[in-house]
């Protein structure tokens, strides 16, 4: 959808709402970034071609996702590996990714929850929480994660083994990297669910037992 409503059309109205419902739409995607959590200063890439250069795609704001610079390109080989530790404990909904429609784009990501001093030898040997494949596309990819495993993330390994040009192309290519998810609160909402259902005569009896139950373990 284009952002450029403004300089097409003539009635002022219908691009007001334009921009109001475009705000609409990204409030929430910007709510879940767990930009402000990243510890940047302890974010290191291993076998990065340049120094600090994936602590910088991954400091991109959203605005500067499809920015085409800085750049994360891999150096000896083409895999990469990036640890990113959190400031806190956070409950990761997805990982944010740009890559690009070339051979150079990663092709297989596997992701390690809480390993802080993983190195190459451990990530090519030890199985991966989750497993993703990426796409070669330079459209901003997000890729949901299975939620059990990554409840109480501190850090995140993310190992690119291998990229889509089956082992003709060395450099890896990477744009934007950014995590969705919230820190974990305790969720009390199922209690007062319960005590809201008891209002209804036909199901006191059951409800007024699950209480009870609850409240006994609560104690």
């Amino acid at each position: 959808m284009s952002c450029h409503h403004e300089h097409s059309g003539h009635s002022h109205d219908h691009e007001h709402t334009d921009a109001h419902d475009h705000s609409e739409e990204i409030t929430p995607a910007l709510q879940n970034l767990l930009y402000d959590q990243i510890d940047f200063s302890k974010l290191n890439t291993l076998n990065e071609d340049e120094s600090n250069s994936g602590r910088a795609i991954c400091q991109k704001t959203w605005a500067e996702r499809l920015d085409p610079e800085p750049e994360l390109r891999s150096s000896a080989d083409e895999q990469l590996l990036m640890i990113v530790p959190f400031t806190g404990q956070v409950r990761l909904h997805s990982i944010l990714i740009r890559t690009s429609p070339s051979q150079d784009a990663p092709k297989t990501l596997k992701v390690f929850v809480n390993e802080p001093d993983m190195d190459f030898s451990t990530a090519s040997e030890k199985s991966a929480t989750q497993t993703l494949e990426l796409s070669q596309t330079s459209e901003i990819q997000e890729l949901p994660v299975k939620r059990a495993y990554f409840n109480t993330t501190r850090s995140l390994a993310l190992f690119f083994e291998d990229n889509w040009s089956d082992g003709e192309e060395d450099v890896t290519r990477i744009s934007y990297v950014a995590f969705k998810g919230d820190f974990m609160r305790l969720n009390k909402e199922p209690i007062s669910v319960l005590y809201e259902a008891a209002a209804n005569p036909a199901d006191h009896k059951a409800i007024v037992g699950t209480q009870l139950g609850m409240g006994n373990q609560i104690q």
